[in-house]
């Protein structure tokens, strides 16, 4: 098929990668706005403004995708005001799961003295181990659906604009 080709909707691997970016967007830009208020020095709340102001336009511009995901939008749920946040700290500990190993992956490439990449190894491990503590967890309470693209990406939605409206 031709490159210029346009298509009626996302592919598979891109509209995953929106997932990802977007569901880390929301529980970051959530964890911001909570944080944001104990952050007392001029400069870094002005950081935090910063990060905020961009991180909610990331999220608008990304939401716009959402409508070219290969699967129709259905079912839209909303819970009232005092929403429970168990979902979005179970989602933040995920991604501090994730992201551990991805550093420790990363420092293992760096590292030239045996006894460092022992322990680098041995962290990397036990981060994988906690991901899989984590993920099982939000798989058993319903948080993530990680086979169900479609109600995947729904939960996307709602969390980002949960997150654009905290």
């Amino acid at each position: 098929m031709h490159p210029n080709v346009q298509h009626k909707h996302l592919a598979w691997h891109e509209t995953l990668k929106l997932h990802e970016l977007t569901a880390s967007q929301s529980n970051n830009l959530i964890a911001l706005k909570k944080h944001i208020h104990e952050v007392c020095d001029p400069k870094l709340h002005a950081l935090y403004e910063e990060a905020i102001r961009c991180t909610e336009s990331n999220l608008r511009d990304l939401l716009h995708f959402y409508s070219l995901a290969p699967m129709e939008a259905r079912n839209q749920k909303g819970k009232g005001e005092h929403e429970d946040m168990t979902a979005f700290y179970a989602g933040h500990l995920l991604e501090f799961a994730k992201n551990n190993i991805m550093r420790y992956a990363d420092a293992i490439t760096e590292t030239a003295t045996p006894q460092l990449r022992d322990t680098f190894v041995k962290h990397l491990n036990n981060a994988i181990k906690f991901h899989a503590q984590v993920f099982n967890y939000m798989m058993e309470c319903g948080f993530y659906h990680p086979y169900d693209l479609h109600r995947m990406l729904e939960d996307d939605k709602r969390n980002a604009k949960r997150a654009l409206e905290f």
